[in-house]
Formats: C-alpha cells, sequence, structure tokens
C-alpha cells in the first residue's frame, strides 16, 4: 500500500481498532516467549495481558508514527511485574522490558514516561515515545533488541523466584 509516495508499513495492524492492535501485540509477545522457551499464559484478570514464567506482564505495542516514533500508549498504573513495549519498524523490531518500579520511577516525567492527557483527570495514563535510531539514555538498560528484552525478562523472573 502506498501513501505519499511512502509505503505504508503495517497498514493491516493500522486500521485495527485499538483494542484490536492491542491484542495483535499481546499474541506477538506470547508466540515469542513460547518459542524462547517460556511458559505463557493468559492473566486471570484485566490488570496484566499474559502471565510469562510467573511475571504478570503488560504489553504495548506500536508500530512507526509518521515521524518515526514509537509511541507505546495507555500505561497504567496497575497489578503487573513488567511492562513489555514491542515496536515494529519496517525492517526490524525493538523491544524494552521495564520492571512496574521502573515505570513508577519515570512516571509523569517529561521525556521519560509523561502523562498521557493534560488536567488532573489525565493523570492516570502515560506513554513512552521511543525514537529507535536515538534511544534515551535512561531506557537503553532496559532492551532494544528481542534479546536483550528476553534476557531481562529472565533476570526479572529470577529475581522473583529468589524472592
Amino acid at each position: 500500500m502506498m501513501s505519499a509516495g511512502k509505503e505504508v508499513h503495517f497498514a493491516w495492524i493500522k486500521k485495527r481498532p485499538s483494542r484490536q492492535v492491542g491484542a495483535i501485540g499481546e499474541r506477538l509477545v506470547e508466540e515469542f516467549f513460547v518459542a524462547q522457551g517460556f511458559d505463557v499464559g493468559r492473566s486471570p484478570d484485566p490488570d496484566a495481558d499474559r502471565i510469562i514464567s510467573g511475571i504478570r506482564v503488560e504489553i504495548k505495542l506500536s508500530t512507526l508514527w509518521k515521524n518515526d516514533l514509537y509511541k507505546f500508549q495507555q500505561i497504567r498504573d496497575q497489578n503487573y511485574n513488567a511492562l513489555i513495549c514491542l515496536g515494529l519498524g519496517p525492517f526490524s523490531a525493538h523491544c524494552w522490558t521495564l520492571r512496574k518500579s521502573e515505570v513508577m520511577e519515570n512516571w509523569g516525567i517529561a521525556g521519560r514516561l509523561p502523562h498521557q492527557h493534560g488536567g488532573r483527570s489525565g493523570q492516570d495514563t502515560a506513554w513512552l515515545s521511543v525514537d529507535p535510531a536515538n534511544v534515551p539514555a535512561w531506557l537503553r538498560p532496559y532492551g532494544d533488541t528481542l534479546a536483550d528484552a528476553t534476557r531481562i525478562l529472565k533476570r526479572i523472573s529470577d529475581t522473583l523466584e529468589r524472592a
């Protein structure tokens, strides 16, 4: 599909309602982690999307926006242990895994996880904007590649088992 002389990648995802986009992201992450040998199941409640090796995981998916940024939206303070952000570019995939505590440490901070909506009522959601060509220094320890995100989730899993 072409748009203004530029190919629209993942148009089949972008045309879907946001709930379906979320479900697509959850399924992609599930299948990827199953292929890596992780035990993956659905969460019994809406506060997390999946349980991966005993970890309550919230999953966010973004394709590249027109400005070549990923925007992971509707991040909330819910009952999960880790947030996985999967970014799909036309020729690559990026992935970050943050502990819930790391999400909350960066909550509401401009340039990190600013509130998604203005005003007092808009403080219940945040979003993460990432330029995959220039990942901010604060985010680099939490991944970039799928292998990084897998290694980090394994480390979180090992830490939770010992706790």
